[in-house]
């Protein structure tokens, strides 16, 4: 009994430690992530991609690194750019560079692994995305000439105008409201509460998976494959790719590994394919893009991950790669918490409160701005929506069919109730373009 007790202890502990030490990192994060949304305008990232060059691919890669989009919000938002006009290779750069970083888990993984994870991993994001983009352009161009002639946002090349009949404004971020109050509030908003809500139970998942590895996986676990890290970076390989990672979320559970001795290579696996590939993003990659893209998109992240990850093994010093809490785990002697990280800890549990809790039935109390018993009002199921971005994008979708004069995507139900005229085909073919399925209810 004494010993389950101690361990339901070192569990909380560990726990504590690691939501303490996140915190601050976290809240800076999400303050930033709604900025860029709030003050960068939406055009900026579809502008300079069209093009099926090295230059268009970069681009896209360093659009992406910093957005806060996890692998299933990246997807929709790749697909619009696509519709706009973006080039396939930069269209691939930027689903592969997007989900692996994002200023929020940049700034939470200096705060948990050191600032040499902290520069390698966006490092390694922009080198295998770039790689990969350059790949598509190089043995997929056929099929991207093919696509961007039949994709109704095609842009004319030297003069950046769009085809489309106003299509394009559909795909685009709407715009922010005017004036920097506004601006500061929507900011507010998109950090806080949207964000929250997104990856909020995903990072609590994984702060909870690294305090049970913690607690119960042996200290010695890893030790047969110290001498071999290719076999461990293989097995962690084999793990992450099919399953869903947060980038944020997976930082702890990288960390809780390599206190029971994986290698930090093995780690930095986990942190690129891990939220890059999942089962999801897979089956919408190649119902998209096409076999061959997927092909190529998995082999620039999986062989991206290997070579770093070998190169941090053998070729950087491991003592560069200690989690920067390791000395604070099972310590006796462990210094207190300075009181910005419980009052950070607090804050952040009370805005996950409200993402979860009352902002939902905020939201229920509020009449819906479209009634389904209107007789002017068609309902469609949607599926494949996960975070906000699916909604924004479907929603956006939608807005851009002629005859919708409204509509409401509800994103824990997985509907859209639209009014207007609008032809239920032309309203499908816009959302599944997308990469969602929908049909009428």
């Amino acid at each position: 009994m004494q010993n389950n007790n101690t361990t339901n202890r070192n569990v909380m502990t560990d726990f504590l430690n690691l939501v303490n030490e996140m915190a601050p990192y976290l809240l800076l994060g999400f303050l930033i992530a709604g900025l860029m949304h709030a003050f960068v305008p939406g055009r900026l990232y579809s502008r300079y991609l069209s093009a099926g060059n090295l230059r268009s691919v970069l681009l896209a890669a360093l659009f992406g690194i910093p957005l806060p989009l996890c692998s299933c919000g990246v997807l929709p938002t790749a697909m619009s750019l696509r519709r706009e006009g973006a080039s396939k290779g930069a269209t691939v750069s930027f689903l592969i560079a997007t989900p692996q970083t994002g200023v929020d888990s940049i700034i939470a993984t200096f705060s948990l692994l050191g600032l040499p994870f902290a520069i390698i991993r966006p490092l390694a994001a922009l080198v295998t995305s770039v790689f990969g983009g350059v790949l598509i352009n190089r043995f997929d161009r056929n099929s991207d000439d093919n696509a961007t002639a039949d994709t109704p946002a095609a842009v004319h090349e030297h003069t950046g105008h769009c085809c489309c009949e106003g299509t394009c404004d559909a795909t685009q971020a709407p715009e922010p409201p005017q004036g920097f109050g506004a601006k500061l509030l929507l900011a507010l908003r998109y950090g806080f509460v949207d964000m929250m809500q997104d990856i909020g139970k995903w990072l609590i998942i994984g702060l909870i998976v690294a305090g049970l590895i913690t607690a119960f996986v042996p200290a010695s676990f890893f030790a047969d494959y110290v001498n071999t890290p290719l076999l461990s970076i293989v097995l962690v390989l084999l793990l992450a790719v099919p399953m869903y990672l947060c980038a944020t979320g997976s930082i702890p559970i990288a960390a809780a590994l390599m206190l029971k001795g994986l290698s930090p290579g093995a780690a930095l696996v986990l942190l690129m394919a891990g939220p890059a590939c999942n089962v999801a993003s897979i089956l919408v990659i190649n119902k998209v893009l096409g076999r061959r893209t997927l092909v190529l998109y998995l082999i620039s992240i999986v062989g991206g991950a290997v070579a770093f990850a070998l190169g941090i093994d053998y070729l950087l010093p491991h003592e560069w790669f200690i989690p920067t809490f390791a000395g604070e785990m099972h310590d006796c002697c462990t210094p207190v918490t300075p009181l910005y990280q419980w009052l950070s800890t607090g804050l952040l549990l009370l805005l996950l409160f409200n993402a979860f809790v009352i902002d939902p039935l905020r939201k229920r109390r509020i009449a819906p701005a479209v009634h389904a018993h209107d007789t002017k009002v068609q309902t469609f199921s949607v599926g494949g929506m996960s975070c906000h971005h699916c909604q924004h994008n479907v929603e956006r979708a939608i807005r851009s069919v002629e005859g919708v004069e409204d509509v409401e995507v509800n994103l824990e139900r997985g509907e859209a109730c639209v009014k207007g005229r609008a032809d239920a085909q032309a309203i499908c073919t816009a959302v599944s373009q997308l990469g969602y399925e929908i049909s009428i209810s």
